[in-house]
């Protein structure tokens, strides 16, 4: 298998047309068909997708599950006034669907009736555009290669080759991120009509995930689905991935008008501030529900050893803090007048390992709440967050190294 993956990344790794080029490929639903080799016995057949294009495209192609479906990104094609009920063999797959997925892409997601492999891909030119032929056949579920899992589909673009890792803290192995999306199962978080706060951060979450693996920065997610994580949960599992530093992601409500603005946040229980009160509850509520005060957990002893390891953790997460605000600047994000604060949100009382939360925005803005649901606005975000944790990365294994002498 991963000579026919080298093959397929070879043959898809195509240059990105300038956008000067002939811009985006009509696709001739008259000239394209998906077909099944066989007869149909009730089991999933081979099956060869034809797609027929008015000039080449680069694009990319690979697998996910929960169901299991076949997607392929383009650079990309106008899909505009094509249905994909009308593509000649259609009803073979469970599903089709197509569309603009970012600026400058779109997608092709098709449902399969079962795991499969591609063992074909190739674009042909011809004298009236270009073809693009792929063929994939039916495998044992334990064979089935995919890249993430049932909500991929609002991951970043996939990248045509692998980056090779950075190096961790000490050197011995890639550098872990544990990323946090706030809330989940039976704690929605904030809500804004339809809009849940879980929903809209876990599909972030998968973006920011794929811009840090695109930088060689290993992840440790706390939830990947839908469902609820105490938070104590949340540390626990950030620690035992060894991750090197804790981002925990948000997007909550105030009053409008009260807040607005993406937030970063160090841990500080002395901060006095009103919202930052409402939203600190807000954070912790479903646990001081369910009995589990972090706020009071520390005994005596162990309060001590904890401050102890915070006087060295703090400065650490502080410095992090910063990275990230210069780094969303840089990139004209629009900020809180004071992007880096201290507040008293329990998930961000870990002793030993540097933490921040980001507030996105808050969904009870308008503008905000645009900006959450802005492709490009995501994007941006999730690469300059990855750029400063590359670089506060280096910088504090600089800062520890002089510690140690």
């Amino acid at each position: 298998m991963t000579w026919l993956l080298r093959l397929i990344l070879v043959l898809l790794a195509f240059p990105v047309m300038a956008e000067t080029g002939p811009g985006p490929a009509q696709l001739d639903l008259t000239q394209s068909t998906l077909i099944a080799e066989g007869r149909d016995r009730g089991r999933p057949r081979p099956l060869e997708l034809t797609l027929a294009l008015s000039h080449p495209v680069p694009y990319r192609v690979y697998f996910l599950d929960e169901p299991a479906r076949l997607v392929v990104d383009f650079r990309q094609v106008d899909f505009r006034d094509t249905q994909p009920s009308a593509l000649t063999g259609n009803t073979l797959v469970p599903a089709i669907r197509w569309g603009r997925f970012r600026q400058g892409w779109s997608r092709m997601v098709m449902e399969l009736p079962g795991p499969y492999a591609l063992t074909f891909a190739a674009q042909q030119q011809t004298p009236v555009g270009a073809l693009l032929r792929l063929r994939f056949e039916p495998v044992k579920p334990e064979a089935f290669v995919t890249r993430g899992n049932s909500l991929s589909a609002l991951w970043d673009l996939p990248q045509p080759a692998d980056t090779p890792a950075l190096p961790g803290p000490r050197g011995d192995r890639a550098l872990r991120v544990a990323i946090d999306p706030g809330h989940g199962g039976h704690d929605p978080g904030a809500q804004v009509g339809a809009i849940s706060e879980a929903a809209v951060i876990l599909g972030f979450a998968r973006e920011l995930t794929e811009a840090l693996n695109r930088a060689g920065i290993e992840v440790v997610p706390t939830r990947t689905d839908d469902s609820f994580v105490p938070l104590e949960r949340r540390m626990t599992l950030a620690r035992a991935g060894a991750a090197d530093v804790f981002i925990s992601l948000h997007a909550d409500a105030l009053p409008e008008g009260q807040a607005a603005g993406l937030s970063i946040y160090t841990w500080d229980p002395s901060a006095d501030d009103r919202a930052l009160r409402q939203l600190a509850l807000r954070h912790d509520r479903d646990d001081l529900l369910a009995g589990v005060d972090l706020q009071g957990t520390d005994d005596e002893v162990a309060g001590v050893l904890m401050d102890l390891a915070r006087s060295e953790t703090q400065p650490r997460s502080e410095a992090f803090a910063k990275f990230v605000a210069s780094e969303l600047n840089g990139t004209a994000i629009s900020m809180h007048p004071r992007p880096v604060r201290g507040a008293a949100f329990s998930v961000l009382k870990s002793p030993d390992i540097p933490s921040v939360l980001i507030e996105l925005g808050f969904l009870t803005d308008p503008g905000d709440r645009a900006n959450l649901f802005d492709p490009d606005w995501r994007a941006r975000t999730a690469a300059a967050i990855s750029s400063a944790v590359v670089k506060w990365a280096k910088d504090d294994a600089t800062r520890q190294e002089l510690s140690f002498q």
